[in-house]
């Protein structure tokens, strides 16, 4: 029965703080991320300031509140490789396979440059973006380094962490201004392949060889 308890309390835990992301995303897209407020959010949602901050200790981390997914995105793809496939020909598969099947986890979805246009308008925003995007890149490296067994003087990892970010960036940022001009995402989505093809062949022999699994 404490098992059970507990369980009820974790996934009621889950619930409110999917609400509160959730009332607090509409309001942001519906008015701007500044002008919202966090004594706003608690009153809409029937909680307390306190409570929202319990489960999100900045404003920044309601709109965001799947960077953790993020920072460990391009890691995960490299720890999830397959046999004999290098780590960027796995970021370079993942993508490929999210880009075809217009995915929004690269921003192919109707209504992403409402999202994105909220960004644009809070500078705190934008910074958080780019402390994540740091974040995945730092992440990358310590999983190539260990993936690789690298020595702490090998700056390769930083090399090929470094390139593969860039290739996720560059994809990322094609796609957001494709969006933010209207066009349909699988209009986009088809773009991208193309895109994808070009900046793999821009990438050297070094990068794309790079902790094959089964080998170094």
């Amino acid at each position: 029965m404490r098992g059970m308890a507990e369980g009820l309390r974790e996934r009621k835990k889950r619930q409110t703080r999917q609400h509160i992301s959730d009332m607090a995303t509409g309001l942001f897209l519906e008015r701007g991320f500044d002008d919202v407020t966090i004594a706003e959010i608690a009153e809409v949602c029937e909680v307390s300031v306190n409570t929202v901050y319990n489960y999100f200790p900045a404003k920044e981390d309601l709109f965001m509140d799947r960077g953790a997914g993020l920072v460990d995105r391009l890691a995960r793809y490299v720890r999830g490789r397959d046999a004999g496939e290098s780590a960027a020909a796995a970021v370079l598969r993942e993508l490929r396979e999210q880009v075809e099947a217009v995915s929004p986890a690269v921003g192919l979805v109707e209504g992403y440059d409402r999202f994105l246009r909220v960004i644009e308008g809070a500078a705190t925003l934008k910074a958080r973006l780019w402390h994540l995007q740091q974040e995945q890149l730092t992440r990358l490296e310590e999983t190539l380094r260990q993936e690789a067994g690298a020595a702490a003087d090998d700056w390769l990892p930083l090399l090929v962490a470094g390139q593969l970010n860039w290739v996720h960036a560059t994809l990322t940022a094609h796609i957001a201004r494709a969006v933010m001009a209207g066009r349909a995402p699988d209009e986009v989505s088809r773009e991208a392949l193309v895109l994808l093809d070009d900046l793999e062949d821009a990438l050297g022999g070094k990068v794309l060889n790079y902790a094959v699994r089964g080998g170094r």
